[in-house]
């Protein structure tokens, strides 16, 4: 690259980082240690079957435990967010993981290890709603996209980091992986307590006789209500389907290929690695434009960058149909994470991020459902074309869910200012709105 053009590169990764409050960064610090240290998601499977020597099936159970846990916990852990704040919702989930992660390296007796990995699903779900709304809270609303972006990429580049080097500690002990996740896990806990203030906004005026400071307003029953928000949580869900399929039924369909799963690990790679290069550049591209306009686009490519997945038979032409899918993924994340944060009160982001978090969670326990069902009675073909239809639904969604969409969210008294604001509008934050509580 020519000195120009890495000039240019330099500037625009300056332009991206800069100006978010200092709180931001020990959060997205916190992360980016938190998704180092992780390896239970990555190596359970093996742990369980090469290590131990259960079955396929009792692998599956125990990783449906872990997925059910994390259902169980996002939207407990929501209530908890709004009611007691998000600094100590943080700190209660990742000492909860730390610890429930570390027992689990020494659990023996199946029946023990299923039921600790159901603790570690919930404890390692729970700061999510709280990680969410604290960005919300303390981010500017025209900056939350890039702030939600550049989380995003923490998460994906600590993840990268730590799936190579969890496959050498693996190779020497796994006992070692756990014990080295829980101190990872401990670490991140360390910088929240030690950096990262409470952000909780106050609420204007003393409360109801009777009624406590922690009383909102704002219960789930409220987020159920709320038509739009729903609409954009079933979306969520359905684009949750279509990119668990990258794990659940790509590395099927390329063993019913011939592929074997180090050609897997090969073209499941290229995800890491796009998200880790790309996520800065194109967040510059999408700050500026319409957020409905990117959604519908990331669920088409989506959709139809897994429906391709019917025509590969090689290892090159799945890396290529991830490549189609990966973009969506960068896309569709921080934009769709501002549309949540658009449309949520300000005192209710924690159970809207719960029902919201929610979402994903459920996608990952009928994924695999989903893709064995189709696959076994069907063909992997179908799998892809079911993935295509499931994106043009989502665009089409996505494109009647926001029309009229006002800047306060659905018309409710939510944020004075949008989360991802049109382009020239000249949105004016105030000191108050930005600062935390």
């Amino acid at each position: 690259m020519s000195a120009t053009g890495l000039g240019r590169a330099a500037r625009a990764t300056r332009e991206t980082v800069s100006g978010l409050p200092r709180e931001f960064w020990w959060l997205w610090t916190s992360t980016l240690v938190n998704r180092l240290g992780a390896f239970v998601a990555t190596f359970m499977a093996l742990y369980l079957t090469l290590d131990r020597g259960y079955s396929a099936s009792y692998a599956g159970l125990v990783a449906a435990l872990h997925g059910l846990g994390g259902v169980v916990s996002s939207l407990g852990a929501g209530v908890m967010t709004d009611r007691f704040g998000r600094r100590p919702t943080m700190l209660i989930a990742q000492l909860s993981t730390a610890a429930s992660v570390a027992v689990l390296g020494f659990m023996t007796h199946p029946v023990a290890i299923a039921g600790v990995a159901f603790l570690v699903g919930m404890a390692s779900n729970a700061s999510r709603p709280a990680v969410q709304a604290m960005i919300a809270d303390i981010v500017p609303a025209e900056d939350r996209v890039r702030a939600f972006s550049l989380n995003y990429w923490a998460i994906n580049l600590g993840f990268a980091v730590s799936s190579a080097g969890a496959g050498f500690i693996a190779e020497y002990s796994y006992l070692a992986g756990f014990v080295g996740e829980a101190a990872m896990t401990l670490v991140c806990a360390i910088v929240v307590f030690l950096k990262v203030p409470e952000s909780r906004p106050e609420r204007s005026g003393a409360p109801a006789a009777g009624r406590g400071r922690e009383d909102d307003g704002v219960r789930l029953s409220t987020v159920l209500r709320d038509g739009r928000f729903m609409g954009v949580v079933g979306l969520s869900f359905v684009i949750a389907l279509i990119f668990q399929q990258g794990y659940v039924g790509l590395p099927v369909a390329m063993g019913a290929d011939g592929l074997s799963s180090s050609d897997f690990g090969t073209a499941i790679a290229v995800n890491g690695v796009l998200i880790v290069a790309l996520q800065i550049p194109v967040t510059r591209f999408i700050q500026s434009r319409d957020p409905r306009r990117l959604l519908v686009a990331s669920s088409l490519f989506a959709g139809y960058g897994f429906g391709l997945t019917a025509f590969a038979g090689s290892v090159g032409v799945y890396a290529l149909t991830i490549c189609v899918w990966t973009v969506a993924e960068i896309i569709n994340a921080p934009v769709q994470n501002g549309l949540v944060v658009q449309l949520s009160p300000a005192h209710g982001r924690g159970r809207y991020q719960g029902m919201y978090t929610l979402s994903w969670s459920a996608a990952a326990l009928v994924a695999p459902l989903m893709s064995g069902v189709v696959i076994d009675h069907f063909g992997a073909g179908w799998l892809w074309a079911t993935c295509a239809v499931l994106g043009t639904v989502a665009a089409a969604g996505y494109w009647l869910l926001m029309r009229g969409l006002p800047a306060t969210g659905d018309g409710g008294p939510k944020e004075s200012v949008p989360a991802v604001p049109a382009p020239g509008t000249g949105v004016r934050v105030t000191k108050a709105e930005t600062s935390p509580s």
